[in-house]
């Protein structure tokens, strides 16, 4: 059984109160509907998926602890949902949980977790905060400065973006774009919009 959106919402708000990391939580389900309808795939699941991979986070941050992911997938587990929606969550952090992404949609949630992060980052070091101002070579340039976003990892990014079979300006377009559609509900519309 899979979540509804609206369900997967409401657990995200149950387990999270911090407004960044709901923020997160819809940037990356952005970027993976912009995966899905880019495979053919189901837009809905993999927006869940995107939505529902830090969930748990936030209570349970600690995954040597038996935190985050794990935490995570064991409520998910408990509430009877599909394994395809837990592996494919803990494929986004493969350091942790040494569940290797495989199918696209792990490959996808490995690939943009990151990314949105880093994205996010560009764009509040934009005089205007607006995402809608930031372009694939901005991100390009942040990306070399290894001491901006240092947390993001950038081998996961690049390593995902081979593993979809996309270049990485591709990548970062797609995740982009798929941002900037959004970019009121992020925050990130500018600042008289914020």
């Amino acid at each position: 059984m899979w979540p509804t959106r609206e369900e997967a919402w409401e657990l995200l708000n149950e387990y999270t109160q911090n407004p960044n990391l709901i923020k997160h939580a819809l940037a990356v389900e952005a970027a993976m509907r912009a995966y899905a309808r880019r495979f053919g795939e189901d837009e809905e699941r993999w927006g869940i998926v995107g939505l529902l991979h830090d969930f748990d986070y936030e209570r349970y941050p600690n995954p040597e602890e038996g935190g985050h992911p794990f935490k995570g997938a064991e409520i998910l587990r408990e509430k009877g949902y599909d394994e395809t929606l837990i592996r494919a969550i803990q494929a986004h952090a493969p350091y942790f949980t040494n569940v290797t992404p495989e199918t696209p949609m792990e490959k996808a949630i490995y690939a943009v977790d990151e990314l949105t992060g880093l994205i996010t980052a560009v764009a509040l070091v934009r005089p205007s905060k607006n995402i809608r101002d930031v372009k694939v070579k901005s991100v390009k340039k942040k990306w070399k400065d290894k001491s901006f976003a240092r947390g993001a990892r950038r081998e996961d990014m690049e390593e995902g973006a081979r593993l979809l079979g996309v270049d990485l300006n591709t990548h970062i377009a797609i995740v982009l774009e798929a941002m900037q559609a959004i970019a009121e509900g992020l925050g990130l519309a500018g600042e008289a919009a914020g």
